[in-house]
C-alpha cells in the first residue's frame, strides 16, 4: 500500500489515552493555567504597560495550544477506538481544564469591557495589536453580554455537568450501539453505526439498503427516549444561557458565531426554496432509473449503475493519487499540501469496527498541523469526502503563520475551502468518465452533494428551528421530535420521497454538539459561497490560487459580508447571488436527465 490509511497517533502521545506523556502534558497545562490566573489577576490597564497586555495574550495562546493538542488527541483516539473506556476518563480531565480556562477567559473579557472606549482605542494603536484588532474588538463586544464574574464562574462550573455532559452522553450511547445485518447466506453481523451508515446509503442492492435502514430506524427508536432527554436538556440549557446573555432569538447566537447577518441567511434559504424544482426532477429521474415510483430515504444517495457498468470504485491509493493529480490542475500549493498530508499519515480512513461514524478535520495546534477522520469504503463519495477534509486542512495550513487570534474562522467560511476542494474532484471524476454510463453514475454522485445541501441540510435547519421554538415552551417528546423531523424533510424534499427518516434527529451527531448551535446552515453557505469562488476561477484561472489563498487568510478577521465584497465584489444579502450558485448545479441536473432519457 502506497499510503497508510491509519493515523500515526503514537507520534503524538505514545500509549494512547494511558500515555504517561499525555498525563505530563495535562499536569503542565494545569500549572500554566494557575500561573495565568495570577498574571491575569494582577493585570490592570491603568497601571501596567501594553507589554503586560501582550504577555497575557501570549500566555493565553500557549495554554490554548496545549489544551487543543491534548484534547484533540484524546478525541481522535476515542473516535478511532470507541471501545476504549479510559478515553472518557481523560476527556473528563479535559473538561475540567477547559472549564477553568472558560472562567479565566470570562474574567479577561470583563476586564476588556471595563476599559473606557478612548483608552481601548489608545491600546489598539500598538503596532502588534493592530494586526489583531478585529478579533480583540469582537471579544470585547461579545463580552458586553456577560453576567457578573461570579455568575460566569458558576456557569462555567455548571457547564461541565450540564451542556457538555449531555453532549458526551450522546457519544457514549452511540459508541455502544450496533446495527444487525443478515446477508444472503443467512449470516448476521453486528455493524458499527459508522459501518451501517456507509453501507445503508452506498450499497448498490436496494434490498440491502432497505434492510439496514429498517434495522437502523429500529436501533435509534430503541434509544429515542434517552436521546430525546439528552437533546431537550442540552438545548434547554442553551436556551437558558442565551436568555441570560440577552439574546433575543435562538438564531442570534449562531449568526453572531458565524459572523453573518440574518439578511444573508434569509436570502440564502429563500434562494434554495425558490430553486428546488431541478433537484426534485433529479430525484424523480433517479427513482425511474432504479425502477421505483419514488425514492425511499435510504435510496437518495444510492449509486446509479446502468447497463453492465459496475459502480466506480477506488482503492485508497487510487483515490489519494487522483486527488493529488487534480488538485495540481488548480494549483501546486494545494496539491503539494495534500501529498504531504497523505504521505505523513494525517488521515484515519481504515474501514473497521469500533470507529465512530462520519468524517471531520481537526487541528493539532502545537504541531501546526491538521488530522482527518473518515471511513473509506472505495466509493466516489468517499473520495469526495477525503478531498473535502483535505480542503479544510489546507485552509488551516495557509493561515498558520498569521497571529493565532486571526486564525479563528467561523464554521460557514470553514466549509468554503472544503467544498471548493470537493468541487475540483467531483468535476474531475465526471470529466474523466470513460463512457456515457460512467458519466451518469458520477453525475449522480455529484448531484447527491447538491441535494444534501439544498434538501437534507435544509431539513435539518427547518427541524432545529421548529424544535427550538417548541422547546422554549417546554419538553418536546420523542414522538413530537419524529413529527417535526418528518415535516421538515417533506418540506425540504418537496414531498418527493416515498419514505422519510423520523429518527434522523437522534442519529445525527450535529444536533448534539455542545459548542456550536445550528450546525447545519453553514454547510449550505459554504457550498454556495465556494461555487461563487469556483465560477470566478473558471473565468480567470491564471494565478487564481494566490487570490484564493488571500481570501482564505482573511476568513478569521472579517464579517462574511465584507469578505464577499472584498474578494468577490458581491452582496450576499441579495437572493440573486445564492440563486446563481444553485443554477450552476441545475445545469448538472439538465445533463443528467438528458443522458438518462
Amino acid at each position: 500500500m502506497k499510503y497508510v490509511d491509519t493515523w500515526d497517533l503514537e507520534a503524538i502521545f505514545p500509549g494512547g489515552t494511558q500515555s504517561t506523556e499525555l498525563q505530563a502534558k495535562i499536569t503542565d497545562i494545569t500549572n500554566q493555567i494557575s500561573n495565568y490566573k495570577t498574571q491575569l489577576s494582577d493585570w490592570n490597564y491603568q497601571t501596567q504597560s501594553v507589554d503586560a497586555f501582550k504577555a497575557l495574550l501570549a500566555k493565553q495562546e500557549t495554554i490554548s495550544k496545549g489544551l487543543g493538542q491534548a484534547s484533540t488527541f484524546v478525541q481522535m483516539w476515542h473516535d478511532a477506538y470507541t471501545n476504549d473506556e479510559h478515553a472518557n476518563v481523560v476527556k473528563g480531565q479535559m473538561i475540567e481544564l477547559y472549564s477553568e480556562m472558560q472562567k479565566l477567559s470570562n474574567t479577561f473579557t470583563q476586564k476588556l469591557v471595563e476599559i473606557p472606549d478612548q483608552d481601548w482605542q489608545a491600546l489598539l494603536e500598538d503596532q502588534d495589536l493592530q494586526k489583531t484588532d478585529f478579533a480583540l474588538n469582537e471579544i470585547r463586544d461579545e463580552g458586553k453580554r456577560l453576567l457578573s464574574e461570579k455568575e460566569e464562574e458558576l456557569i462555567a462550573e455548571l457547564n461541565k455537568d450540564g451542556i457538555t455532559a449531555w453532549s458526551n452522553i450522546y457519544d457514549t450511547v452511540v459508541s455502544t450501539m450496533t446495527i444487525p445485518f443478515t446477508d444472503k447466506e443467512g449470516t448476521t453481523t453486528d455493524l458499527s453505526v459508522g459501518q451501517a451508515m456507509n453501507r445503508m446509503y452506498a450499497d448498490p442492492d436496494p434490498a440491502v439498503r432497505k434492510q439496514i435502514f429498517e434495522n437502523w430506524e429500529a436501533a435509534w427508536e430503541k434509544n429515542a427516549p434517552i436521546l430525546a432527554d439528552v437533546l431537550n436538556h442540552l438545548d434547554g440549557y442553551r436556551i437558558t444561557l442565551q436568555t441570560k446573555h440577552q439574546y433575543k432569538h435562538h438564531l442570534e447566537e449562531p449568526l453572531e458565531y458565524n459572523r453573518m447577518s440574518e439578511n444573508s441567511l434569509n436570502a440564502m434559504w429563500s434562494a434554495v426554496s425558490n430553486n428546488k424544482e431541478p433537484f426534485i426532477q433529479f430525484l424523480n429521474q433517479k427513482a425511474s432509473l432504479l425502477g421505483m415510483n419514488k425514492l425511499g430515504w435510504q435510496d437518495v444517495d444510492a449509486p446509479v449503475a446502468l447497463g453492465d457498468l459496475e459502480p466506480t470504485t477506488f482503492t485508497y491509493d487510487q483515490a489519494s493519487d487522483f486527488i493529488i493529480e487534480h488538485f495540481a490542475s488548480f494549483g501546486d500549493k494545494l496539491a503539494n499540501f495534500a501529498k504531504h498530508a497523505l504521505e505523513n499519515r494525517w488521515v484515519e480512513a481504515e474501514d473497521r469496527p469500533n470507529k465512530r461514524p462520519g468524517g471531520y478535520c481537526t487541528s493539532l495546534p502545537e504541531l501546526n498541523e491538521s488530522r482527518i477522520f473518515m471511513t473509506f469504503t472505495g466509493s466516489p463519495s468517499d473520495t469526495s469526502t477525503l478531498a473535502h477534509e483535505l480542503g479544510h486542512a489546507f485552509h488551516s495550513h495557509v493561515m498558520k503563520d498569521l497571529p493565532t487570534l486571526n486564525q479563528g474562522y467561523a464554521m460557514n467560511v470553514a466549509e468554503t475551502a472544503s467544498t471548493f476542494a470537493e468541487t475540483i474532484i467531483n468535476n474531475a471524476t465526471v470529466a474523466n468518465a470513460k463512457s456515457k454510463e460512467e458519466k451518469i453514475s458520477l453525475l449522480n454522485t455529484k448531484l447527491e452533494n447538491a441535494t444534501a445541501m439544498f434538501m437534507n441540510i435544509h431539513a435539518r435547519f427547518l427541524f432545529e428551528n421548529a424544535f427550538y421554538e417548541e422547546r422554549a415552551n417546554g419538553f418536546v417528546s420523542a414522538k413530537r421530535l419524529n413529527e417535526l423531523m418528518v415535516q421538515a424533510q417533506k418540506e425540504a424534499y418537496g414531498d418527493s420521497l416515498a419514505s422519510y427518516h423520523p429518527h434522523f434527529w437522534s442519529s445525527k451527531l450535529h444536533f448534539f454538539i455542545d459548542s456550536v448551535p445550528f450546525y447545519n446552515f453553514p454547510y449550505t453557505f459554504g457550498f454556495l459561497f465556494s461555487l461563487g469562488i469556483y465560477a470566478n476561477y473558471l473565468e480567470n484561472p491564471e494565478g487564481f490560487e494566490e487570490k484564493y489563498i488571500a481570501l482564505l487568510r482573511d476568513t478569521g478577521s472579517m464579517k462574511v459580508e465584507d469578505l464577499a465584497k472584498k474578494h468577490l465584489d458581491v452582496d450576499i444579502t441579495k437572493e440573486d447571488f445564492w440563486a446563481a450558485g444553485i443554477q450552476l448545479m441545475a445545469k448538472d441536473v439538465e445533463e443528467f436527465i438528458e443522458l438518462t432519457k
